[in-house]
């Protein structure tokens, strides 16, 4: 029973535990309160049962006898007639006192007195009834005279002595009801002293006992978050007590587990993010490009082209430079933009019957930036997908402008086009809506690293006309370097 009860506290809330303790500590105070009421409502109502049991009988005529005997005197010797006379009303008065005496009164003594009374009462009407018959008839003087000396004033004495013995044990009832209420009032400030006692030992006990069943799982919980905090995500609640802090325990657990699994989301992340940009780094590195640069610097050399060769050389390895950036991610537009300027410049020395290029991103734009090699990749596809497959001269224009928040570097070529259907699957593999993605390595490779490090709102899209030409739109934060 004890377990079942304790299960059933430590699995109440908080409110309802604060309720309990208020419960616990009221009901015995209300009892009682409840208690010591009745007593004095009890004992108060017997004793004003008595006062006015003492107060009706006080109106019973002390004079009674006096006054009775002389009216009936007065009745005798005819200087009242029957009609005058008050003896039926202080006989009707006398009965009503007795009636309303025995309503009150609680003691069997004085009940029997009350009883004696109205048989004297009776029997002075037996007594009256036969004086006012002798007053009919005339010359009955005489009888009615040892009437009244011998029958009412005995009678009305009887009826004076019973009235006094009423009062007198109606007082003294008093007096031990008012002992009585005494010892009831010293026996109910003991128990209060008890009770109150009793009380007080509760207050102690519960005090302690339901704060701490309260706070016990909250500090559990608070060491908890303080070795998470700490960088231990091993640890786990398991406090069971109370339905809030269940709930908050369990939460707790849920959420250690979600990071823990954003971290091996990030951490994995981290890893296709350098992944990407090493190979990004190795396809730049191409074997091949380096092998026609160089041809190509060499066939310039031949030709006796030194201005060339030297600015053929300064652009590779400004390309270069740029490439490798000591390591760096991130680097700022202007440093972007003449990454792919030396690009563009080699390239057209070696295309330049097919390509023209020009770039018209504004000096605005220079502080913002730019996962490092974004650009060039894309520059490749324009030239070697786009305008390499176009009869004719080709162009290849960069611009960019700023909106709210955000800015836009658009690469545009008038090359082949994409044809409607494989712009589709292109777009889904950027999205890495499809598993292979080796066909569009560069295009992919750029839009994971710039949503890798700046949100899924970023990154790279396309619009192409087949047989016309193609827009590869950059869409990037506006953000600076944090001195």
């Amino acid at each position: 029973m004890r377990e079942k009860i304790t299960q059933i506290y430590d699995k109440s809330s908080l409110a309802t535990k604060i309720r309990y303790s208020y419960t616990v500590v009221v009901i015995p105070f209300v009892l009682f309160l409840c208690f010591c009421f009745y007593n004095l409502w009890d004992v108060n109502r017997n004793y004003e049962d008595m006062i006015n049991s003492t107060v009706v009988a006080s109106e019973f005529s002390l004079d009674f006898k006096k006054d009775f005997d002389y009216e009936t005197y007065l009745l005798i010797v005819e200087n009242k007639t029957i009609a005058e006379s008050n003896l039926n009303d202080m006989l009707n008065e006398a009965n009503r006192i007795v009636k309303g005496l025995e309503e009150v009164t609680e003691s069997e003594e004085n009940g029997n007195r009350l009883e004696s009374v109205k048989k004297y009462l009776e029997n002075l009407e037996i007594y009256i009834t036969r004086i006012e018959e002798n007053l009919g008839k005339g010359n009955k003087y005489e009888d009615n005279i040892e009437i009244w000396e011998n029958d009412v004033q005995i009678v009305t004495s009887l009826v004076r002595e019973s009235i006094f013995q009423y009062i007198y044990y109606e007082v003294r009832d008093i007096q031990q009801s008012h002992e009585e209420y005494q010892n009831v009032f010293v026996t109910m400030i003991k128990s209060s002293i008890i009770v109150f006692a009793c009380i007080l030992l509760l207050l102690v006990v519960f005090s302690y006992y339901i704060p701490l069943s309260i706070t016990r799982p909250i500090r559990k919980l608070s060491e908890v978050t303080a070795q998470v905090a700490k960088g231990d995500l091993s640890v786990r609640s398991d406090v069971k007590s109370g339905t809030e802090v269940c709930v908050l325990s369990d939460s707790l657990n849920m959420m250690i587990d979600k990071i823990n699994e954003l971290l091996d989301q990030v951490t994995k992340e981290q890893i296709r993010l350098r992944k990407a940009e090493f190979e990004l780094l190795q396809a730049q590195i191409n074997p091949h490009f380096l092998y026609n640069t160089l041809d190509a610097i060499i066939w310039l050399a031949e030709c006796g082209e030194q201005e060339k060769v030297v600015k053929m050389v300064g652009n590779l390895s400004e390309f270069f430079r740029t490439s490798l950036n000591q390591g760096k991610d991130i680097i700022s537009i202007k440093e972007e933009v003449q990454h792919v300027r030396s690009y563009l410049e080699i390239q057209q020395v070696r295309y330049r019957d097919i390509l023209q290029y020009d770039i018209q991103v504004p000096k605005e734009l220079d502080k913002f930036l730019i996962p490092k090699i974004t650009i060039q990749p894309l520059v490749e596809n324009a030239l070697y997908h786009g305008i390499k497959n176009k009869r004719g001269m080709g162009k290849i224009l960069i611009t960019g402008h700023k909106e709210e928040d955000y800015f836009i570097l658009r690469i545009e070529d008038n090359g082949i086009g994409i044809s409607e259907e494989r712009l589709v699957q292109v777009r889904n593999k950027i999205q890495n809506k499809m598993a292979n993605v080796n066909e569009i390595f560069g295009l992919y490779n750029v839009n994971e690293r710039i949503r890798l490090n700046f949100g899924e709102k970023y990154g790279i899209s396309i619009e192409s006309i087949y047989g016309e030409s193609t827009i590869v739109s950059i869409i990037l934060p506006c953000m600076e370097w944090l001195e």
